[in-house]
Parts: structure tokens; C-alpha cells; sequence
């Protein structure tokens, strides 16, 4: 019984540090109108609201080097499955990495709605897999239903979170294997 009594009072004090804390936040962000693109409090008519952080495509789209993938998403018609629940890993190609492809395949990708969707979906994997987890790997199962061999992905830059997922910046576009 003492020992009950004692995890329960250790419980308590853990709850009530955890309602302070979040109390303070309110507090600062209620008086420095704080606000935050990866989560936090936004000022609304004098009150702190929780706001969450962007989903995928909302994170692309803000991050002005993924003008390409975001028109790919779009014309695949893609936009509402990245902006769903997931959560999803996304490696994700640049601008730069789609101006890189042999001249007119960005063309041809855009005119074939299906063969778009199964080149984008191959830069998706079901679940939130960071940096660590995705070199600890050797292949990956994607969304498109193919396996992604991990060597074969140059990331150059990692772990940008989503409300729905991570994203990894890629420098080339993955093309299956037909």
C-alpha cells in the first residue's frame, strides 16, 4: 500500500509539472504573440491557439525548391493522399534534381498521369522513417508497390518533419526499374 501511495504521488507531481509547463507556454505565447511553423501557439484575438506543424505538401510548397515536385504532385493528383493522416517518408527531388532529367522526360511524365503517379509513389514509404532508420536499411518498401534499393538515394538534407510524416531532401528523381 506505501508503495502505491508513493507512485501515485509521483505520478501527481509529474502531472502537475507537465499542466505548469504548458500553462508557462500558454502564458508566453499569449503575451509574445509567438509563432511557430513546426508547431507551438499562434496569437488569435488575444489568446494563444495550438497550431499544428504543415503537412507534406504545405511544407513543400512553403520551402520554394519544390515548385516541380508540388506541379507533379498536383497533376498526378496525389495531393490529397500527402496531405492525409499517413505518416509518410518522402524523399523528395529538388527543382534542380527534376532540371537534371534527360530533356523532354518531365514532359512526358506530366502528359501520363499513371506513369507520373508510379514515379512519384516510388519516393514514398509507408511510416515516419528518420535518417537513422533509413541507413540502418537496405531496401524499401514504397507506396508504388516496388522496393528502393537505400544505396541508390543521395539524401542532402534529412528529417524535416510533418504534422503527417518526414521528408528527405533528395538531389536526383527516382526512376523504377520498368
Amino acid at each position: 500500500m506505501n508503495k502505491t501511495l508513493i507512485a501515485l504521488t509521483a505520478l501527481s507531481a509529474v502531472a502537475l509539472a507537465g499542466t505548469a509547463a504548458a500553462n508557462c507556454s500558454f502564458h508566453q505565447a499569449h503575451d509574445t504573440g509567438m509563432k511557430s511553423h513546426s508547431g507551438g501557439f499562434v496569437k488569435t484575438g488575444g489568446y494563444a491557439t495550438a497550431v499544428s506543424s504543415p503537412d507534406i505538401v504545405d511544407t513543400a510548397v512553403s520551402a520554394g525548391s519544390f515548385d516541380t515536385l508540388v506541379e507533379a504532385v498536383q497533376a498526378a493528383g496525389l495531393v490529397e493522399t500527402l496531405k492525409g493522416d499517413g505518416p509518410y517518408t518522402v524523399f523528395a527531388p529538388t527543382d534542380e534534381a527534376f532540371a537534371r532529367l534527360p530533356a523532354g522526360t518531365l514532359e512526358s511524365l506530366l502528359a501520363d498521369k499513371e506513369k507520373l503517379a508510379q514515379v512519384l509513389k516510388y519516393h514514398v514509404v509507408p511510416g515516419k522513417l528518420d535518417a537513422k532508420a533509413v541507413t540502418g536499411m537496405s531496401r524499401l518498401a514504397t507506396v508504388s508497390g516496388t522496393e528502393l534499393p537505400v544505396d541508390s538515394i543521395r539524401i542532402a538534407k534529412t528529417d524535416i518533419m510533418t504534422s503527417n510524416g518526414i521528408i528527405h531532401v533528395i538531389d536526383e528523381v527516382l526512376i523504377p526499374n520498368s
